[in-house]
């Protein structure tokens, strides 16, 4: 059996999109409920690509910011996955370069060879020649990328409110307004309005191309959910400061009819954000709400007079993340305080590495040392915390991560703290 993991060239780009699950239609996530989803249904029914979808399919193959690996056995394709090349802002603001896994699969015929590893292998060590310090995944299933150094670093709520329960602690008087727009303006507003939410919040990424185009066409979803609907808040000067696209599907089940699904909503302010909640939790003729992707540290529960109100219906991780660079990752962020820590990394790909890591909230340098190690840890524990949405003393306590220093642990977290939780609203 001859192996051989390379680039497609345009000749294959057909034999290489039918190894992909979401042209191939084998199953491409695992049939439980996601927090990213706040319909009924574990997962929304494959819909066939159409001839213009595989087109489409293969012109991205040719544009730059994707790079698709396949595995060739005996001269056939078995395997594929590719990298999208996006931006992601970490602690401090910076924007930077992480290399986002996309679009992975072995056919059934060839698994258990060693193919992903493979094909995964060549993908990370691509991205690290092109200096980008981080990767990054949204895992189908949760058993397969810790084996290649991938760990959760972000996670996602699905939470319901029955609309008859919502109170606000305080009355609020909104110097702005709100207005519903069609799909043409939401088309215009969402970009702007994502670039200014994800220069401020860590670990939102930049979208890919085309991540808006259906908005002004008005797509309907898979899952039969119904139209879209947009609406957007603008501040006293008219400008746009928040945002929602919501949905009103028909059931014939009274127990599931009257049901407004939140698909997305951001806001700049805390005025954006109260308003738009107001009108959406008090939406005529509906029963309930229910809000998908949303942060962990949703300030609307704290709005409420009743907090049991908001109810979490689903948690599940978002992104994860993988370290390719520890030097260049563990600098290129700010911490929360001043501190010097020896790390120890292991890392099966790469090699492991002893770094000392002098931490300040303006700044850091990280060399390598061989000085005694005052914590141990893998390059998937490191992943998750890079961030500062999973803490040391979680990992610790697990027993994955090993504290030599007593204390190092809290010295830790207080480094890597971050004022809120990490969050990405789009996937790739």
């Amino acid at each position: 059996m001859a192996i051989e993991i390379r680039p497609v060239t345009p000749a294959e780009t057909q034999e290489y999109l039918s190894v992909l699950p979401y042209v191939n239609g084998f199953p491409q996530e695992e049939p439980e409920p996601s927090a990213w989803y706040a319909g009924t249904a574990a997962w929304p029914p494959q819909v066939p690509p159409t001839a213009s979808d595989l087109e489409r399919y293969a012109d991205e193959l040719e544009a730059d910011w994707f790079r698709p690996q396949a595995a060739f056995v005996d001269g056939k394709i078995a395997g594929g996955s590719a990298i999208v090349s996006v931006q992601m802002t970490v602690p401090g603001g910076r924007q930077l370069a992480l290399g986002g896994v996309t679009s992975t699969a072995v056919l059934p015929t060839y698994r258990r060879r060693g193919l992903l590893r493979k094909i995964m292998s060549a993908m990370l060590a691509d991205c690290r020649e092109r200096g980008e310090f981080l990767a990054g995944l949204s895992a189908s299933e949760g058993t397969i990328y810790g084996r290649y150094g991938f760990s959760p670093a972000t996670f996602q709520h699905r939470w319901e409110v029955r609309r008859t329960d919502v109170a606000f602690r305080s009355e609020f008087s909104d110097s702005g307004g709100l207005e519903l727009v069609d799909g043409v303006v939401a088309g215009e507003v969402w970009p702007v309005l994502h670039e200014q939410v994800r220069a401020e919040r860590v670990g939102e990424i930049s979208p890919l191309p085309g991540k808006w185009d259906g908005l002004p066409a008005g797509a309907l979803p898979a899952d039969g959910s119904g139209p879209a609907h947009h609406l957007v808040h603008r501040d006293a000067a008219g400008a746009v400061d928040g945002a929602a696209i919501f949905r009103l599907p028909w059931s014939p089940d009274p127990a599931q009819a009257g049901v407004l699904q939140v698909e997305a909503f951001e806001a700049l302010t805390v005025d954006a954000y109260r308003a738009l909640w107001e009108l959406l939790l008090d939406f005529d003729l509906t029963k309930r709400v229910v809000a998908a992707r949303r942060p962990v540290d949703e300030p609307l529960r704290w709005m409420l007079t009743n907090p049991r109100a908001l109810k979490l219906t689903r948690t599940r991780d978002n992104l994860w993340l993988r370290i390719l660079d520890v030097q260049g990752a563990l600098e290129a962020r700010t911490y929360g305080a001043t501190d010097a820590l020896v790390l120890d990394v292991s890392d099966d790909l790469f090699g492991p590495g002893r770094w000392r890591l002098d931490a300040a909230p303006d700044g850091a340098t990280c060399t390598a040392t061989d000085q005694t190690a005052d914590l141990s840890l893998g390059i998937a524990e490191l992943g998750s915390l890079y961030l500062g949405g999973v803490q040391a003393s979680e990992l610790s306590h697990a027993g994955r991560i090993d504290e030599h220093t007593p204390g190092a642990v809290s010295r830790l977290d207080a480094a890597l703290r971050t004022e809120r939780a990490p969050h990405n609203a789009v996937g790739f």
